[in-house]
């Protein structure tokens, strides 16, 4: 059995997050001092009542009364001050821990390879970064300084007790080792539980995420009854898990209660007996020991209940760290800065796999001389988008050199590499954002004016213009508030604004209507020439006039040359390729 998944609390793991609180090292110490202030403050206003009793009310003398309760007053004006000012910057600190853990998270994610997010849940993702966060915050706002306090409230009221009254405080012991072992039984329970709550936090997450997101497919093939019946059964899972954690709570918090009923019973009973009959105890011990059972019993099951905070915090920390941990980021070991490139572009010997011993591209040879218009062509999965997404380093390559300028890509920082190239990718991807934000993405050095004379230049600037607000017309998440070919102009256009050195054109007018067609000819026409271009096409009429045109088949090249010499070969492949269209274009006529 693994060990280290039983313990009841992970102190590595806890001793790590820990690290994310030294640059708030005075807060922290603040916030330890108000913790044995609070503990003095509530451990003394029982013994300070006791003295009042036997001093004043058991001798019925009023010279100093007075006194004790202003005393008592200050003493309890001063622990609600220092009781709001814990609970303030316990709050503030955790907030500040998860900002800087949240921060490394999104920053961490942001250089992970496409790979990851291949095989990774965008739902879960959002848990960790969202979700999880706020229960790493509970660690320190309502966790560890919340059991700190409880903790060192008791260790003072037990003190206390003993000092003045052994007796009475030994039956009150006495039932301690119960509640205490019911605690620890409890946290080992409650850790199995909130794993399997996070578990389904997540599975639920993702679920929605994912169907609010193909909603339209989900209505369109009318599968609305069966992923409602899988919503329901995600949600059964999630809610039995609550259930379980509640379930044990219900079982457990009953216990101190009646253990400190018990407790104060018998003090009652015996400190009255003493001070009776035998004298070893006074009215003050008594109603002291009556204020201090409460103050030693409740923070036991306070402790318990932010025990639970503790562990779905530190469940929830363990997560967020897995995936910070995880190496998945490209090697940007490259120390050369590409500031405008040329645009010769090889391929040599070239191999790939998306899956370890499934080659996608298999040994991949080709040339591109700068301000050439080379396209690609060839079957869905023959692997023309994969050679794209190599290029710019998403992925890394299994052997061979992928070179531009004669110079091996991976010397190149990926910063400076994709800055050179710009991508116009058939699936467009639009942020809620105006439509002047998902042109420049945010990036100070391109004005508004820039992005005007760019969209002037290739002629959509009167389309962006019929917008209601124009530039500044919010497209609504996914650019929902657009046609498709609405989409692939702006795509088109943030693309062309960058000035790029290399321009790569991926299915880019297959899913456009007829106008936005022609806009995007027109602009390509325009922004590839004396440009380095890669053009990947199904549509063959769209890349007649490329400088030489690659054509490939199950991840290997078959055919190279232009469309007039492919032509020619009258067993090509890609002669066949342009039979067949053309023939369902003139059945189209």
């Amino acid at each position: 059995m693994n060990k280290t998944k039983e313990n009841i609390f992970d102190f590595s793991l806890f001793k790590r997050l820990f690290q994310f609180i030294k640059p708030y090292k005075t807060v922290f110490v603040g916030v330890l001092l108000s913790v044995i202030l609070i503990a003095v403050l509530s451990a003394a206003s029982p013994f300070v009542l006791s003295y009042a009793i036997d001093e004043n009310v058991a001798q019925k003398k009023e010279d100093g009364f007075l006194f004790f309760v202003l005393l008592m007053i200050g003493m309890l004006l001063l622990e609600t001050v220092f009781q709001l000012l814990f609970i303030f910057y316990a709050a503030w600190l955790g907030q500040s821990v998860v900002k800087d853990v949240r921060v490394m998270l999104f920053n961490h994610m942001l250089k992970f390879k496409m790979k990851y997010y291949d095989n990774s849940s965008v739902g879960t993702l959002i848990t960790r970064a969202v979700t999880d966060m706020e229960r790493i915050a509970d660690i320190f706002g309502q966790g560890l300084f919340m059991i700190s306090r409880d903790l060192l409230v008791m260790l003072v009221v037990s003190g206390l007790m003993i000092v003045m009254n052994w007796q009475l405080s030994l039956i009150v012991f006495i039932t301690m080792p119960i509640v205490l072992y019911a605690t620890r039984i409890f946290q080992k329970y409650m850790k199995k539980a909130f794993e399997e709550v996070r578990t389904e936090v997540s599975n639920l997450n993702s679920f929605v995420q994912e169907r609010v997101t193909g909603m339209k497919i989900l209505q369109l093939f009318t599968r609305e009854e069966t992923e409602y019946t899988k919503f329901k059964a995600i949600n059964e899972r999630h809610k039995a898990g609550w259930l379980k954690t509640i379930w044990y709570n219900s079982i457990f918090f009953p216990i101190p209660e009646l253990l400190s009923s018990v407790a104060l019973g018998l003090v009652v009973w015996y400190g009255g007996l003493n001070i009776v009959l035998e004298g070893t105890a006074t009215q003050g011990d008594l109603f002291a020991f009556v204020m201090m059972i409460p103050k030693l019993f409740r923070p036991l099951r306070q402790i318990a209940d932010k025990f639970n905070t503790l562990q779905m915090g530190m469940v929830a920390a363990k997560r967020v760290f897995r995936v910070i941990d995880t190496t998945s980021q490209i090697d940007d070991t490259g120390t050369l800065e590409a500031q405008n490139f040329k645009g010769d572009i090889s391929f040599k010997n070239v191999t790939f796999s998306y899956v370890d011993n499934e080659l996608v591209l298999k040994g991949i040879n080709f040339e591109v001389k700068a301000g050439e218009t080379v396209a690609i062509v060839g079957a869905t999965g023959a692997g023309k988008s994969t050679i794209i997404n190599l290029l710019n380093r998403f992925y890394e390559i299994n052997s061979g050199v992928i070179a531009i300028d004669t110079i091996d890509i991976k010397e190149v920082t990926l910063k400076s590499l994709r800055s050179q190239i710009a991508v116009v990718l058939q699936d467009v991807f639009l942020f809620a954002d105006t439509v002047l934000a998902n042109i420049t993405l945010n990036n100070p050095e391109i004005s508004e004016v820039d992005v005007q004379q760019a969209a002037k230049d290739i002629g959509i600037h009167d389309f962006i213009m019929s917008l209601p607000g124009g530039y500044h017309y919010n497209v609504k998440e996914r650019g929902a508030m657009l046609s498709s070919g609405q989409r692939q102009l702006i795509s088109f256009l943030r693309a062309y604004v960058t000035n790029p050195s290399i321009l790569v054109l991926d299915e880019a007018t297959s899913s456009v209507d007829s106008y936005s067609e022609q806009l995007i000819q027109n602009a390509t026409d325009k922004i590839t020439k004396d440009r380095t271009s890669i053009v990947i096409a199904h549509r063959l009429a769209t890349i007649q006039k490329a400088d030489k045109i690659i054509v490939m088949d199950s991840g290997h090249i078959v055919e190279q040359g232009t469309h007039s010499e492919l032509l020619k070969n009258e067993n090509g492949y890609y002669r066949n390729l342009y039979e067949v269209q053309f023939l369902k274009a003139e059945a189209v006529e």
